[in-house]
């Protein structure tokens, strides 16, 4: 798919085992099976955009050739969550013998975490009942989600987010492709926003390139709609240096220029409580201020009001730290 107007997610998107990054072992366990064309049931578990789609397609790809299409059916599991979808789409399709001259068809469901407990019962007895004509591979966020009896039915994955290294490789791979270029601060923004998810990578340079074929630190922290760490660190200093006017309006400002929900502030301010200069104790106690905060904000409490509570925080532990 390498049309000018695609998707980068999709334009990008490996096409066989060896250009999956960052997880070496699962790829070449999921190729063994691949390769004796005997899989068993598989869970793939990790965070978003670290390639467990991309593999579940690989594997149909490379089993299945060109009736891949006819033998493999992708489900997104929450969008269709209930019973009714493991009894009716599942099993009708589990159930029917697989085209050509393939032992078995492959059921993907992504998301599978999503599925109601109703519904996990009934895909672990189609998971039993239809062995010889059908395998599974379901994808998850969180293994835990999951009822024991289909995980114990499954070889599960799991999937880590991807490394400094593997994200340059791609960002590198992609600039040489679409002739951008990218100065070394403008990656590091990058790898950091993108806390090692490929799609998130992959839609920030997109949106980047629409604008310029340059791609500055500045341009990708606007793009993705969250402020440079060193301006969130000057909001913090303020309010300890116990200047809370000055530190709550350089915020209000940054969340405007920037388009921030408070959500996304108070993800920023715990990364740089890190690196502000104060004793490690004053530190646990904004971290525990944070998770509050974060809290009252998620149960529909005023952000801003929130975020003015937090700041004060931090002038408290200020002037405790100077007296």
């Amino acid at each position: 798919m390498q049309l000018e107007n695609a998707m980068w997610t999709e334009k990008y998107r490996p096409s066989d085992f060896s250009e999956i990054k960052g997880q070496k072992e699962i790829v070449k366990r999921v190729k063994a099976f691949v390769e004796q064309k005997n899989l068993p049931h598989l869970l793939f578990a990790g965070p978003a955009g670290v390639g467990k789609t991309s593999l579940s397609l690989v594997v149909a790809k490379k089993l299945f050739k060109d009736l891949w299409r006819q033998n493999f059916l992708e489900l997104n599991a929450s969008d269709e969550r209930g019973i009714d979808i493991i009894r009716n789409k599942v099993k009708d399709f589990a159930r029917t013998r697989a085209i050509g001259n393939v032992p078995f068809k492959i059921i993907y469901l992504d998301e599978c975490d999503a599925l109601t407990r109703e519904a996990q019962q009934a895909l672990r007895r189609t998971m039993e009942n239809y062995t010889q004509t059908c395998r599974f591979i379901l994808s998850a966020n969180y293994s835990s989600k999951i009822i024991e009896p289909i995980q114990s039915r499954c070889v599960v994955f799991r999937f880590k987010q991807l490394d400094k290294k593997d994200i340059f490789t791609l960002i590198d791979n992609i600039a040489k492709e679409e002739k951008l270029k990218i100065d070394e601060k403008a990656k590091e923004a990058l790898f950091e926003i993108s806390e090692g998810d490929c799609r998130k990578l992959e839609n920030i340079m997109q949106s980047s390139a629409a604008i310029t074929d340059n791609i500055t630190e500045d341009l990708t922290h606007s793009m993705a709609s969250i402020a440079k760490p060193k301006e969130i660190k000057e909001v913090l200093e303020l309010a300890i240096r116990n200047e809370f006017i000055e530190s709550r309006k350089k915020l209000l400002d940054l969340m405007l220029t920037y388009g921030l929900a408070g959500i996304d502030v108070i993800k920023q301010i715990q990364k740089e409580i890190l690196n502000l200069k104060i004793d490690n104790k004053a530190k646990m106690v904004l971290m525990e201020k944070c998770g509050e905060i974060e809290f009252r904000m998620t149960e529909g409490s005023d952000e801003f009001v929130q975020l003015e509570a937090l700041l004060s925080q931090f002038v408290l532990v200020g002037s405790n730290s100077s007296n």
